[in-house]
């Protein structure tokens, strides 16, 4: 016997043709008054948002289902896009009353994590970008889209660099060809949020038809981005993607941007992770971006993140946001003023992107407007500035006057979010609007002048006019008087206590008020949306308004810091000098208990005499401070920013590579020895003549004797490297500090301690000379170690340094002699007496490992003179 064919009901057959069309997407079905989820999405959404999970029958099978109010979903679509989730939201197409049928249904936008309008789902001071990556053969493909802000970058280069850009931009969502999908796990991780296309997506023919399309362009030169094939390709993957999610108006994607690899200086993404600049390692961990943001609109702490992540490497355009900053810390008055202004500025960049997708509401467009206005002072403070970058931005401020000025006369002041809600457009804008509303609500003074008039023709004292949804307007009798009702009134309902009546002229004036209300309504929207459309013709100039802005509340924002920090100017040139004097780390200062004041430290370097400083010190000692404040005052001021030092001056830095702490890659399967070596080996590949290197404790993964070697191998190829780059090496292998007697350009330095008869006082001072113990075991005893765990390891300590210096160096003078042949000492030869002497004065039982192979390549070089 067949099996009985499944029941669809109407609703689930409506359910189910949408949703193949959404296979990845969860659907929020739109039924009256919910938005409703079936099978497993309301399964993932009742986890999600803990909301109740139920099971309905529909038709022949039952169904899960968990639902929420349709006026509940801003509060709950973030939840559900945070949580990964691609959303499309399904509405009611056509007004339920207005069918016998099921009611037309259909997506009216795909919400996902990269492409996102709601305000609820954005952080202001966040970009939100969507990214696309396309693989060649040699190149990698990137673009970034902000569809909130409108903001369009792409570039390629090779995988490192593609890996770099993902750390810098953090996008929400990728989007990556289905063939590559291997591919992208294996260079990228598994961490990010992917979605896959179809591979035609990624076709050169098609990419150019859609970028020109959209830019209404015959070609893509005038962008500068016409050379970089993979980034076109991964450009045009994102366009796509928009049209697919229903996002169709796009005006405020006005240009695209090249990622100019060659104007930033270059971090890996070990180092941009090693410094915290914007995320920090750990939990509760304060990082770079916390400490140095003092912007105050959305749009310039969008920009702060930006600038941080590309740091300039062009000198005349860092001087000139120095010199900005110096003339408003200077003019502190000016500053404040601007301030106080920027405060005022709602974020033009979001706002004007809601008036090219059409999704402004009245009261955003007086934000807007109010905005606009708050611009003009700040327009005029940088005119009437002596500075002329000032002078130069107050320029190019549009003040947008027939744009403020028709918001004006069109949109009241006291707007609802809603238009539905009514009273949006101004009093004295439209005649026509002007009428109905006074139709509509002059209604009291005609229902008052009715009342008396009927109140007086009919002799019933107790009149009531009033009105409800289910009968409209009513003339209320109590019954005491409804004898004297007129024959012409038409009962309409009976009450326990009255009667309600309608009579022919409260039917007119009904039907006029309520047409009235209905006109004003369609009105109202209509004249709203055409004022949307034509400010769509200021979308270029208030993005500019938005970028400009945000550079000054950056530059202001500078100022603000370095007052409240006492940062300086520092000095820049074309020199290869890193010279600091009493540098701080502008973090751990701010961490530091209120009176307690941060040790400075001096830092020089260049690539003559002191290109590498060698830094020793016990663990906890602040080796590791030292390295990062060095890095982040380097970068600060290539950022435009004042830095945290009593004097700096700095030749430019093109790449910083810090290996600073650990950054197991454990669950990729690797160790954290691996980790280290890879990180190593990018850096030493990558030098260059203005690179700034900072490595801390190399080598520490492995046996000591193998890390000592590593450390020493690593720290000669950078010396001898002729890039020369500057280079501070954080290690406890006290050995490393034999190299200054080898190499010129390494000096030693250490940070200080000072011990008592039991204890050791970390001074975080940075002292020319090596130290010559790790205090390790005094670290322990800080930690709270137990006293015998304390007392035995000092026992410990003490046999194995007996031990391993005597094991050790016999066998490297045992290799000596082996090498040497000692019966040439038998010889008369001055020199081989000498070396003879050498050797057998030489205590073995002190020399550490390195100084015994120190020994022996000076009794090598006395041979190969002698030989010669």
């Amino acid at each position: 016997m067949a099996a009985k064919a499944k029941k669809e009901t109407p609703l689930m057959k409506q359910y189910n043709a949408i949703k193949v069309k959404y296979p990845d997407a969860m659907l929020l079905f739109r039924v009256g008054d919910f938005y409703e989820t079936f099978g497993e999405d309301a399964v993932k959404a009742s986890q999600i948002l803990g909301i109740v999970l139920t099971n309905r029958n529909n038709g022949s099978e039952r169904s899960e289902l968990a639902g929420f109010p349709h006026h509940s979903l801003n509060t709950y679509l973030p939840k559900l896009v945070k949580a990964g989730q691609r959303v499309a939201i399904c509405d009611q197409l056509e007004d339920p009353k207005q069918t016998k049928t099921i009611v037309k249904r259909g997506v009216t936008e795909l919400v996902t994590p990269g492409v996102a309008l709601n305000d609820d789902i954005l952080h202001a001071k966040t970009n939100n970008f969507l990214a696309s990556i396309s693989f060649g053969k040699t190149q990698i493909g990137i673009a970034f889209l902000d569809v909130s802000t409108g903001e369009f970058l792409t570039a390629q280069g090779n995988t490192e660099y593609i890996d770099k850009l993902l750390q810098n931009f953090s996008p929400s969502e990728i989007l990556i060809s289905k063939k590559h999908k291997k591919q992208f796990a294996e260079s990228f991780g598994t961490d990010f949020n992917t979605f896959y296309l179809e591979d035609w997506i990624f076709q050169e023919d098609y990419a150019h038809e859609t970028l020109t399309g959209h830019f209404k362009t015959k070609s893509l030169k005038g962008f500068g981005v016409d050379h970089l094939h993979e980034g076109i390709l991964a450009s045009a993957a994102v366009l796509y993607y928009l049209s697919e999610t229903q996002h169709k108006q796009l005006e405020h994607i006005s240009a695209i941007n090249r990622i100019a690899e060659d104007e930033y200086v270059w971090m890996d993404r070990f180092t941009i992770r090693n410094l915290e600049l914007y995320n920090a390692n750990s939990a509760n961990a304060v990082t770079l971006l916390d400490v140095i943001d003092k912007t105050i609109s959305a749009m310039g702490g969008r920009m702060l993140k930006r600038w941080l992540a590309l740091p300039l490497k062009n000198a005349d355009k860092i001087i000139s946001r120095h010199e900005v900053v110096a003339y408003l810390q200077e003019n502190k008055t000016v500053l404040q003023k601007m301030r106080n202004q920027i405060k005022l500025i709602a974020d033009l960049e979001r706002l004007i992107s809601k008036v090219a997708t059409g999704r402004i509401c009245p009261r955003e467009v007086i934000q807007l407007k109010n905005s606009l206005e708050a611009a003009v002072p700040v327009k005029q403070l940088a005119l009437a500035s002596d500075h002329e970058a000032l002078r130069v931005i107050g320029d190019k401020l549009h003040d947008c006057e027939l744009l403020r000025s028709r918001i004006k006369e069109m949109i009241n002041e006291e707007a609802p979010v809603n238009i539905l809600k009514g009273n949006c457009i101004a009093e004295g804008f439209s005649e026509e609007l002007d009428e109905y509303r006074n139709l509509a609500f002059s209604g009291k003074d005609y229902l008052d002048k009715m009342l008396e008039r009927e109140t007086e023709r009919t002799g019933i004292p107790s009149l009531k006019i009033a009105s409800n949804n289910v009968f409209g307007y009513y003339i209320e009798v109590r019954n005491a008087h409804k004898d004297k009702v007129p024959s012409e009134w038409t009962r309409k309902q009976t009450l326990v206590n009255a009667e309600r009546y309608i009579t022919e002229e409260l039917k007119e004036y009904e039907a006029k008020i309520l047409g009235a209300e209905e006109k004003i309504s369609v009105l109202e929207q209509e004249l709203f949306n055409k004022l949307v459309l034509w400010m769509k013709e200021y979308i270029l100039q208030v993005q500019s308004n938005a970028v400009l802005i945000a550079q000054l509340d950056c530059l202001c924002g500078f100022a603000q810091l370095a007052t409240e920090n006492n940062y300086v100017q520092p000095k820049i040139s074309d020199s290869f000098v890193l010279d600091i004097k009493n540098g701080r780390h502008p973090v751990i200062e701010k961490q530091l208990p209120i009176g307690e004041a941060y040790i400075a430290n001096d830092v020089y370097l260049d690539r003559e005499e002191q290109q590498m400083i060698m830094i020793t010190g016990p663990n906890m000692s602040g080796k590791s401070a030292i390295l990062r404040q060095t890095a982040l005052i380097v970068l600060l001021g290539q950022i435009g920013s004042f830095v945290p030092a009593d004097h700096v001056e700095m030749g430019l830095t093109d790449k910083i590579f810090t290996r600073v702490g650990a950054s197991d890659n454990i669950s990729m399967g690797e160790s954290t020895f691996m980790v280290e070596m890879n990180e190593t080996a990018s850096i030493l590949n990558n030098i260059s003549e203005r690179s700034l290197v900072l490595l801390d404790e190399i080598g520490r993964g492995t046996s000591t004797y193998d890390g000592i070697s590593i450390a020493w191998a690593i720290s000669e190829y950078i010396h001898e490297h002729p890039a020369k780059a500057k280079t501070l090496f954080a290690t406890h292998y006290h050995e490393l500090n034999e190299m200054t007697n080898s190499f010129d350009r390494i000096k030693n330095y250490n940070v200080a301690v000072k011990e008592t008869k039991d204890n050791v006082l970390f001074l975080r001072k940075l002292v020319e000379g090596g130290s010559e113990h790790s205090f390790g075991i005094h670290v322990a005893k800080m930690a709270g170690m137990p006293q015998q765990v304390i007392k035995k390891a000092n026992k410990i300590l003490k046999k194995l340094e007996q031990s391993h210096a005597g094991e050790h160096n016999k066998e490297a003078i045992s290799e000596l002699e082996d090498e040497m042949q000692l019966s040439i000492f038998n010889m008369d030869d001055p020199l081989l007496m000498e070396i003879k002497e050498e050797i057998l004065h030489t205590d073995i039982d002190t020399l550490t490992p390195v100084e015994a192979l120190m020994k022996l390549n000076e009794i090598k070089r006395m041979l190969v003179k002698k030989k010669k």
